[in-house]
């Protein structure tokens, strides 16, 4: 154990992983762990959650289960507040949730893109709501969210109310950690590209590619100057340097975690 969050208590949202695997929430969880940090793993899934917790303690850490619908503010309330119980303060906020669907304004129905919105955007509104007083108080804190390639540029794929939320909240988090700069919080965004985790091979592949998962990973890899796709360990380093006092200078920007997709001009 480095130690590069020695002391510091991790509220980590969509902690578990989609089937068996490591995604992005649950390795970044661990690797906070790994690094010193007393974890707080959220997921709705109840499962989920306690499969990383039991890897985190397995190895040795602290960590506490919790299951919430992050959409809902009276459970999020309730989330922070047994944190706080838990461990008493909140020093990091990873916001890892989201999840896209197809379509724009013509193909959605009104329901479908406020549930992409609350799913992508707004749930981040709820927990910041609840967590930027604490680490106020506290006298400084750091917030890691979790965007997309997609919020930056069109990747190929027609999801617009998704495209649209992880702009926002590109932008959301560049807004408040200029307000926020002076109290000593710093709001990041990690932004992954073409990452495989469980989500892609149980979702994404049946979604886009009639469930060829090499197909359309060989498709996706041809576009990737690196020709490889990230895995879930290359998102959560990203999210621990921010997290980190490592980056104690470093706020209202954006790391990307793309292998150099997203500077394609095609």
């Amino acid at each position: 154990m480095a130690g590069r969050l020695e002391g510091k208590v991790a509220l980590v949202t969509g902690a578990g992983a989609v089937g068996e695997g490591w995604g992005n929430g649950k390795a970044t969880a661990v690797l906070f762990a790994r690094e010193g940090a007393s974890v707080f793993a959220v997921d709705i899934n109840p499962a989920a959650a306690e499969a990383t917790r039991e890897i985190i303690e397995g190895e040795g850490g602290k960590c506490v289960a919790h299951t919430a619908d992050v959409t809902d503010a009276g459970e999020v309330e309730a989330m922070v507040a047994a944190c706080v119980d838990a461990f008493g303060r909140i020093d990091i906020l990873h916001n890892n949730v989201g999840g896209s669907a197809p379509g724009g304004p013509v193909e959605m129905s009104e329901e479908a893109w406020r549930t992409q919105m609350d799913h992508n955007l707004t749930h981040v509104f709820l927990t910041l709501k609840q967590v930027l007083p604490l680490m106020e108080g506290q006298g400084g804190g750091a917030v890691v969210n979790v965007s997309s390639q997609a919020g930056l540029r069109y990747t190929g794929k027609f999801h617009a109310a998704y495209d649209a939320a992880k702009a926002g909240l590109i932008h959301l988090t560049r807004t408040l950690a200029v307000h926020y700069g002076p109290k000593g919080i710093r709001l990041n965004t990690v932004i992954p590209g073409s990452i495989h985790t469980p989500l892609v091979e149980h979702r994404l592949a049946k979604q886009y590619s009639g469930g060829d998962l090499e197909k359309m990973f060989a498709d996706d890899e041809a576009t990737i100057p690196l020709r490889v796709r990230g895995d879930a360990w290359d998102v959560a380093f990203a999210a621990l340097y921010l997290a980190s006092d490592e980056a104690k200078f470093v706020t209202a920007t954006e790391v990307l975690v793309d292998g150099g997709k997203t500077a394609r001009c095609d």
